[in-house]
Formats: C-alpha cells, structure tokens, sequence
C-alpha cells in the first residue's frame, strides 16, 4: 500500500473544525453525530482514492471523466462517491457543459482532522 500525502489547496487558510478537538474536550453528542457523519463520508477505500486523485490532479481539479479509469468502477458509481463527499463538504463540484469538475475544499481535511488533534 502507498501512503499518498495529500497537498493542502490553500495553505494560507486557516482550518475550520466542526468541533472541540477530542483531545482537549469532551465531544458533545451533537457534535459527535456530525463528525462521524464527516468521517463516513471519507472512510470508505473509493472516496479515499478519490479525494487523493482530485488533491493531487493538475489545478487540483479533475472531470468526473477522468476519475472512473484509476478506481476501475462505472461513471454512475464513482458520480454517487463524488455525490457522498460533496455533501459532506469535502469536495466542491462545477458543471461545464456534460461534465461535472470536482475539487477539495479548501481546508476540508484540515478540519476533518482538527477534533483528533490538541490545537
């Protein structure tokens, strides 16, 4: 297994969590449904491969076109991941003609992060 450290797309912002970090704090119930809400959307092996092909993609942006052929499953399929991580604001989609362009969200992963680590 390669481990593939996903660039940030702005490094100038500053990550917005979802919660107090675990470490510090007790999480709250509330706070608890949304984080893992957050990390459902993540923890799957496809979502992962693509929120990495997307962050390491030229402009890190890619077509839905170009996102099938590297996970090896129909265009329907990989559009519901893409569908699953774009609601749990991961990545932003933008349609230009037939095609959909996905790209992460600026400080996504940093924020997905952020309750597990002691700021």
């Amino acid at each position: 297994m390669t481990i593939v450290e996903l660039p940030l797309v702005d490094a100038e912002a500053a990550p917005v969590s979802c919660c107090a970090p675990l470490t510090r704090a007790a999480i709250t119930a509330e706070d608890a449904e949304v984080f893992a809400r957050t990390l459902k959307a993540i923890a799957d092996p496809v979502r992962l491969r693509l929120v990495s092909i997307v962050a390491a993609s030229e402009g890190q942006e890619a077509c839905v076109c170009d996102l099938t052929e590297p996970v090896g499953l129909s265009q329907p399929t990989v559009s519901h991941h893409l569908k699953i991580l774009t609601e749990a604001g991961i990545l932003s989609r933008s349609k230009r003609g037939t095609w959909a362009y996905y790209r992460l969200v600026p400080g996504a992963l940093e924020a997905i992060a952020a309750p597990l680590v002691g700021v």
